[in-house]
């Protein structure tokens, strides 16, 4: 019995040496093959590096505002009884754009005049009488003061009566009427907007540390989405000379054409003022970019030869300082160099040494001035 139960033994440890030898045989064997594995090359697009210039710009947002705007308003209380313009349309200088009921004052001048004339004959027959030492110097000067007065007075109502009618002080847009006929206006109360749309300015702020770059009369860029703002020319006409002190910035205004009235005052735009010449740099599409919190990287094709030496289209990451961007494209300051072959769509997909197969029958966008038909 107890031979038969060694022999059981035996048998049982024989095998179970058997069937780990076959297991740890199979496992060699997907060890190996896994090493040799080589995955699918990945289908890519690709750019050959190359310098291009590159002007020193600074960006900014920038706020449009007319160069004369002003909200018309009422002068002296009275009910309105001409409208004499449209909204939205351009006014000239000088031109009366409402006038207030002025029947009251009209009667005032009237009697003012009256007495102002008959002021002026008592001055005469004074006069007169005067030469002839009939009256006394202090009864022809309490005569004339009156005269005075009387032609001062006519000169007041006047003066009221043109306050009455409300002018534009500059040719400009005029915005939406706030009156209509029969209203009873206050003093002080709005009549309508006006903007004076050509010239115009665009306000902007730059960093302290900018600002030695800028100087009066350089170009100004501006863009905004959906407005189409090509051909609009800005120059700097001005720099603040104080520093804000809560955020550091400088206030610069520009000052641009706008014979067409596309910028409207209140309107934000995109500012790019050009600072200094330009320079050589290594222009990439953004797409190429692999943006990462440990550092921004590009991929680079290289011949790569594989574990089994057989060799292959590969790509390596290579870390790179990136510059200012400008449309589709950004600046690479340091990590690429003239004439390589860069990865500029599918870069998500790839890996350090991965393999890749080039297709550049449909290239991503590398236009420095984008114009998208629809925004």
């Amino acid at each position: 019995m107890k031979r038969r139960m060694l022999q059981m033994l035996a048998v049982v440890t024989v095998l179970l040496v058997t069937l780990g030898a076959i297991k740890a045989m199979q496992i060699r064997a997907a060890i190996a093959q896994g090493a040799s594995f080589q995955p699918p090359p990945e289908a890519v697009t690709t750019i050959v590096a190359q310098e291009v210039p590159w002007a020193a710009t600074q960006t900014s947002i920038g706020t449009v505002a007319a160069v004369q705007g002003v909200l018309l308003s009422a002068d002296l209380p009275g009910i309105v009884s001409n409208i004499d313009f449209d909204s939205g349309r351009r006014i000239q200088e000088g031109q009366v754009l409402v006038r207030l009921d002025t029947s009251q004052e009209r009667a005032q001048l009237a009697a003012a005049e009256a007495q102002r004339d008959l002021a002026e004959l008592n001055l005469k027959r004074s006069r007169q009488l005067l030469e002839k030492q009939v009256v006394a110097q202090a009864e022809f000067d309490a005569i004339a003061a009156e005269a005075r007065q009387a032609e001062a007075r006519v000169g007041e109502i006047k003066a009221t009566i043109d306050r009455k009618q409300i002018r534009a002080p500059f040719a400009g847009i005029a915005g939406l009427r706030q009156v209509n006929l029969g209203q009873y206006l206050k003093g002080g109360d709005p009549v309508v907007q006006l903007q004076s749309m050509d010239p115009i300015y665009v306000n902007f702020s730059v960093p302290q540390q900018d600002v030695a770059a800028l100087r009066t009369g350089a170009e100004v860029r501006i863009s905004a989405d959906s407005i189409a703002l090509s051909g609009l020319s800005g120059r700097i006409t001005a720099i603040n000379s104080v520093i804000d002190e809560a955020t550091r910035n400088v206030q610069v205004q520009a000052t641009f054409h706008n014979p067409r009235g596309v910028l409207r005052p209140g309107m934000f735009v995109n500012v790019e003022v050009a600072a200094g010449s330009a320079s050589q740099v290594i222009a990439l599409p953004a797409s190429a970019v692999n943006y990462a919190p440990y550092g921004s990287s590009v991929f680079i094709v290289t011949d790569m030869k594989a574990a089994n030496g057989k060799p292959y289209r590969g790509v390596r990451q290579q870390f790179v300082r990136l510059g200012p961007g400008r449309g589709d494209q950004v600046a690479i300051l340091k990590g690429v160099n003239p004439g390589d072959e860069v990865v500029t769509s599918g870069v998500f997909k790839l890996r350090n040494g991965a393999g890749i197969v080039i297709n550049n029958s449909s290239q991503p966008g590398n236009d420095p001035a984008p114009r998208p038909e629809d925004s």
